[in-house]
């Protein structure tokens, strides 16, 4: 089996850190969110990975790699323009072959990972299968109308939703569903839609299961869903203090994880947090819930339920709180209770 992973799009709802990187790359828990459904691909054996990219695509290609690093290889597919998640599987027919595949959007995260939705679709001889999920509200999403266990229908944006099953952006596949994206037509909006995809598969009398999850799943398309995430895979993390991390004068309380080169003195850091790769924590109280990217230096301040990217500063700032700094952003003198969104290269200080 084979895997496709969407990482291009523009990222409009997550400007302004999209004006400078592609919003696959922005970092939770000091991670980029495209690593997660690289990994969970790897974890179920996916070994052959096309990463669909766009104008991203020299971000991507370094910040990823051939994909040794994940022990998969990578084949990476230009996608001219965001033309839906259903063309995004089309331009990688020819790699795909006549396999059956996984189809993950790059910018969403499911915790627990997909090893057994994907051991269950092999075994099941189906033409396609898709992970639903019970959410609020699913008039924003891909709707589910089930007809008893059976899925009759995929509803996009539903005003009136026949059901509380969203797709959430994870579905396998075998390549009759190129025939079936071949002949669609654009929707309204001028995309190739993956809900009409599914619907003609259904049409053709194929047969599509569904797995209704449980678990946690997060779309990070906005901020808030960003730091909602940081605070989700923070919590999973344990304690670990790397070898060469120097930690002087201070407290460390829970599930901290101190990366290789990093330097806490005189500081109190409250799990769940990391300190990335050589980052300094001076006379400061970083946690919980807070992400300090590689080479940042947070100096007396505090930083809770926040996500600071690499390269950057923050300094003289007694509550930075539910923010997102970009890379190579300082800050300097913000007052108590600041909530900052700032991206790439910003630059904050107090006047005087």
């Amino acid at each position: 089996m084979k895997g496709i992973v969407l990482a291009g799009g523009k990222g409009s709802r997550l400007r302004p850190f999209t004006y400078s990187g592609a919003k696959q790359l922005v970092p939770i828990a000091n991670t980029p969110v495209l690593h997660f459904p690289v990994r969970q691909l790897a974890e179920a054996g996916v070994r052959e990975i096309a990463l669909v990219v766009g104008e991203t695509e020299a971000q991507v290609r370094e910040a990823m790699g051939d994909g040794s690093a994940f022990g998969v290889r990578f084949t990476y597919v230009r996608q001219e323009a965001p033309l839906g998640i259903a063309h995004g599987a089309l331009v990688c027919r020819e790699f795909v072959g006549d396999e059956p595949f996984v189809l993950y959007l790059g910018d969403n995260v499911l915790m627990g990972g997909i090893a057994g939705f994907v051991e269950r679709f092999g075994r099941a001889g189906a033409d396609g299968a898709v992970i639903l999920r019970e959410v609020a509200d699913p008039r924003a999403f891909g709707v589910a109308r089930m007809a008893g266990e059976r899925l009759a229908e995929v509803v996009e944006k539903p005003a009136e939703p026949p059901s509380n099953l969203a797709v959430i952006g994870v579905y396998a596949f075998r390549p009759v569903v190129f025939d079936v994206i071949a002949a669609q037509r654009p929707s309204a909006r001028g995309e190739l839609e993956i809900a009409d995809a599914i619907n003609g598969l259904l049409a053709r009398g194929c047969r599509v299961e569904v797995e209704v999850t449980p678990r946690e799943w997060i779309d990070t398309g906005k901020m808030e869903d960003i730091l909602a995430a940081n605070r989700l895979l923070l919590g999973t993390v344990e304690r670990q203090i790397a070898p060469g991390a120097v930690v002087a004068g201070s407290r460390v309380e829970g599930a901290v994880v101190i990366e290789a080169g990093a330097r806490v003195e005189g500081s109190e850091l409250i799990g769940p947090a990391v300190i990335g790769a050589g980052a300094e924590v001076v006379d400061s109280r970083v946690g919980p819930f807070a992400a300090v990217g590689e080479r940042t230096r947070v100096v007396r301040s505090r930083v809770e339920d926040a996500i600071v990217m690499s390269d950057s500063e923050v300094a003289d700032c007694p509550g930075v709180a539910h923010s997102m700094l970009g890379r190579h952003v300082r800050v300097a003198g913000a007052p108590a209770g600041a909530r900052l969104t700032l991206g790439d290269h910003s630059r904050v200080e107090r006047d005087g």
